[in-house]
């Protein structure tokens, strides 16, 4: 890589980016909604769902671009989800071809995959769920599906699918988990024994930028990554509860009535206009399902080993998190 456009550039995974990106020679153009400054890159202060932005600037000088950034919420309008994560793809496939761009990754999304079943060992031929679950893997599959489709000879198109990332910076894997260690019961639909990979944000970050290396040999192609580790929703709870001290009470909620409840609470949510209830569809189909990846195509066509021990860097954030509230 050489000039690089990343795209969402804050939080976990965009200064994970930035981090690797770096460390592999590239001058860095770097978006954010709010001003940022960072000695590892030249900052953009814009809002790429906003018609006014200036995306031929944007992409100006720039061979690759990773566009990391979107609206990432299990909740919400989907008419928000389809600005930020549908149209400013759009538009932004349509500026970097316009500007010489050579290569477009896209940071798609394993929540494509989100279904009311277990899913072991989901590959290449695994067909994405239809209809989605809510709007972010609504939109996320849309917009992946533009990408991919955009790839040619003239510019070269792929598409990265990082499981459920931890690490410095997780706004959201984290918070929760420490949040249901901290109740006194709770309730895991089909008592917790369902798969989760989780996948250190160093490992995605990786795998992305490699992958925007290598954009023109995997052209057109989508690639699943995760830690590779599978473990039971059941157990890292009670692991992040050990670390913290508490001792929730992991109760079973069978399949049937979970869903009956996640249901209704949706549909009494939306029609109240309220924010996200405790229990949807989403979140039965990632808490309650198992969802594991076959990770052959990623090292086939990648390389891609992960270097990290995903379910260890949540621990250790949990006592990092632990040592500070005790400060």
């Amino acid at each position: 890589m050489e000039r690089v456009l990343i795209t969402g550039a804050t939080g976990g995974l965009g200064t994970a980016l930035r981090s690797e990106a770096k460390a592999r020679g590239a001058q860095i153009r770097a978006t954010s909604r709010s001003p940022q400054t960072a000695p590892d890159a030249e900052f953009v202060t814009i809002d790429l769902a906003s018609n006014d932005a200036d995306l031929a600037a944007l992409v100006e000088n720039c061979e690759t671009v990773i566009h990391s950034a979107a609206l990432s919420d299990s909740w919400g309008d989907g008419d928000a989800f389809d600005a930020t994560n549908v149209e400013a793809t759009r538009r932004m496939l349509a500026a970097a071809r316009a500007g010489g761009v050579k290569r477009f990754t896209f940071v798609s999304s394993p929540s494509i995959f989100a279904r009311l079943e277990d899913q072991v060992g989901i590959d290449e031929n695994t067909q994405p769920a239809s209809p989605s679950l809510n709007h972010y893997a609504r939109t996320k599959l849309a917009a992946e599906r533009l990408v991919l489709a955009a790839g040619d000879a003239q510019m070269a198109t792929c598409a990265i699918r990082p499981r459920a990332l931890v690490g410095e910076g997780d706004r959201v894997i984290l918070p929760r988990l420490i949040e249901i260690a901290q109740r006194s019961r709770v309730p895991l639909p089909r008592g917790g024994r369902a798969l989760i990979e989780l996948t250190d944000l160093r490992d995605a970050a990786w795998t992305i930028c490699e992958a925007a290396e290598r954009c023109e040999a995997v052209n057109g192609k989508a690639i699943n990554i995760s830690g590779g580790r599978p473990v039971a929703v059941k157990d890292l709870a009670q692991k992040v509860a050990d670390i913290l001290g508490t001792s929730p009470k992991l109760a079973n909620l069978p399949a049937a009535p979970a869903l009956v409840l996640a249901t209704i609470l949706e549909k009494g949510a939306r029609l109240l206009g309220t924010k996200e209830p405790p229990l949807t569809r989403y979140t039965l189909s990632t808490l309650g399902f198992s969802q594991t990846f076959d990770l052959e195509p990623a090292r086939r066509l990648l390389g891609y080993h992960p270097q990290h021990d995903a379910v260890e860097t949540l621990l250790d954030q949990v006592r990092q998190s632990a040592r500070k509230a005790t400060q």
